[in-house]
């Protein structure tokens, strides 16, 4: 049965003879639902590979309590916390056959042989690899060696998989193969997991709720959705996906609504959290996708000159100067819809709706 997982007040000091104190985690509260799948993202040294870490007992917290099911884990040793840990590097034993790779876990546990033999064989199967069991890691491709440590996890049966960066080996298109794959022996298996990656693609299609890291703390947590399409900070969507801030000030405040200039043109996003005072200097955040290009003007809209254009099959990207600021755009499907040119004056459409303010 999946079990859930509680992060309460957790923090991380490292003592660095130069630096002194380093705190790699601070305060982390965090709870994942059983059978849920959690990414922690975020640039490197934001702490949640340590995060991770210390959900494993591979790391003793400086402060806060971990519970997995409910039971307080914080001083429990990693291998009496029935968990799951698939490595960055896959730490197969290059001497042992894929079979046994995959049966170490089981003999270590005193499992015995016919059974081994029994759950061996099912998770090769689940995982894609029957047949091969006879096979050496040299003798497999990356991906395949991904998929043999995700087996020897997944044949203890853990109440909870742990998962450090596991596809950043593999090229392009295995990561995207792996990843699918990995979502749905997640979703078979319902298994409470929390997974660790900087890759916000990755981050976006696998998960149920997405942990953005900055410094040791959590800027926001939330849904994929959520997280790309309402950040609640310049960070987190500067991090997810690329974005355009359009520096504004803000012209009009109502209860709901604030109206802020950019140049010449005006723009009502929704009110913010945040306290916000006519004449203060905001952001205004508009992913590429959401700007639409024109060469003729359509209403009040900003104008502008393309200075570069990136031509990538499906899509066509515009780098744009306007006002001063540059400002990215995306236009999908070109060959349809036919492509600006270097050098060209457009007009830059985009409506309030699609953008979030934020302080500058």
């Amino acid at each position: 049965m999946a079990k859930g997982i509680e992060l309460k007040g957790v923090s991380k000091v490292f003592r660095h003879p130069e630096r002194g104190d380093v705190h790699a985690v601070k305060q982390l509260d965090l709870t994942v639902q059983p059978g849920e799948l959690v990414t922690l993202l975020g640039p490197s040294g934001c702490g949640k590979t340590t995060a991770l870490r210390m959900i494993a007992g591979f790391e003793n917290p400086t402060t806060g309590r971990i519970l997995i099911g409910g039971q307080d884990v914080t001083d429990t040793m990693p291998n009496r916390r029935n968990i799951g840990f698939v490595f960055q590097n896959y730490a197969l034993f290059p001497h042992m056959s894929v079979f046994d790779n995959v049966s170490y876990g089981l003999s270590v546990k005193g499992i015995p042989k016919v059974e081994r033999r029994e759950r061996v064989a099912h998770v090769l199967d689940l995982v894609g690899l029957q047949g091969m069991e006879r096979r050496f890691p040299n003798q497999l491709s990356g991906g395949e060696q991904q998929r043999v440590a995700l087996a020897r996890v997944i044949v203890t049966e853990p109440s909870v998989l742990l998962l450090d960066e596991p596809l950043s080996n593999l090229d392009a298109k295995r990561r995207v193969q792996m990843r699918s794959e990995i979502r749905r022996l997640q979703r078979s298996l319902n298994m409470t997991s929390v997974y660790v990656t900087h890759d916000q693609e990755e981050a976006l299609s696998i998960s149920d709720r997405v942990v953005v890291m900055n410094l040791g703390e959590m800027e926001q947590e939330g849904t994929p959705q959520e997280i790309y399409a309402h950040p609640e900070s310049q960070f987190v969507a500067g991090f997810i996906g690329k974005v355009n801030a359009l520096p504004a000030e803000v012209v009009r405040v109502d209860r709901d609504e604030v109206t802020a200039s950019f140049g010449a043109t005006s723009f009502t996003v929704c009110g913010p959290s945040m306290s916000i005072a006519v004449g203060q200097r905001v952001s205004l955040l508009i992913r590429p996708e959401s700007v639409d290009l024109s060469s003729e003007p359509d209403g009040p809209a900003p104008k502008g000159r393309i200075v570069q254009v990136t031509y990538l099959g499906e899509k066509a990207e515009y780098d744009i100067e306007c006002d001063g600021t540059q400002l990215k755009a995306v236009s999908f499907d070109p060959a349809r819809h036919g492509m600006f040119a270097q050098g060209q004056e457009v007009y830059l459409r985009m409506q309030g709706g699609s953008m979030i303010l934020t302080d500058q």
